[in-house]
């Protein structure tokens, strides 16, 4: 498939020989409170996140990942496009991509599309969740589970138990 810009690409991992790192705790969280979740997309910068990238990909074990790749703010558009017309189940943003990652207006914007489409986002950092991420664990947590109560009822998904609300 050829894609003009975003380029989306899927990735399949059916076993964990990649080192999951930071991501664990999310994908943990995500297969108890959200054990529907297949597939997840993931927008960012592919280039400059390659190393983040592979450590998200290493945690999805048994999960389709879809990376829509953007370079700048002005690619947003077309990503929610090939978001929608693809349909993840989930969206988890990529803590530290300088286009859509945690606290990133980009990350903003892709949250409330999302959620408004049902289709909840998670986070590894307080601020993504801050911002409208259904849940977050990770080191920005400080291993913690959080959850925006709010968003997660707009997306049509659980709060994860045990979670503490923002």
């Amino acid at each position: 498939m050829n894609f003009a810009r975003p380029a989306c690409v899927f990735l399949s991992f059916a076993s964990t020989l990649l080192v999951a790192g930071d991501y664990d705790a999310l994908f943990g969280a995500m297969k108890k409170a959200w054990p529907q979740v297949s597939t997840i997309a993931v927008v960012c910068d592919a280039n400059s996140s390659k190393a983040a990238l592979g450590t998200l990909t290493g945690a999805a074990s048994g999960m389709k990942v879809m990376v829509v790749d953007v370079k700048g703010p002005q690619d947003m558009g077309k990503a929610i496009g090939t978001l929608t017309s693809h349909k993840p189940q989930a969206i988890v943003l990529l803590a530290g991509d300088h286009v859509a990652g945690d606290g990133s207006s980009a990350a903003s914007f892709l949250i409330q599309r999302m959620a408004a489409q049902k289709i909840p986002t998670a986070a590894t950092t307080e601020a993504g969740v801050k911002q409208g991420a259904a849940l977050g664990i990770g080191p920005g947590t400080g291993g913690k589970l959080l959850a925006n109560a709010k968003v997660a009822a707009v997306a049509g998904v659980a709060v994860p138990a045990g979670a503490t609300a923002l």
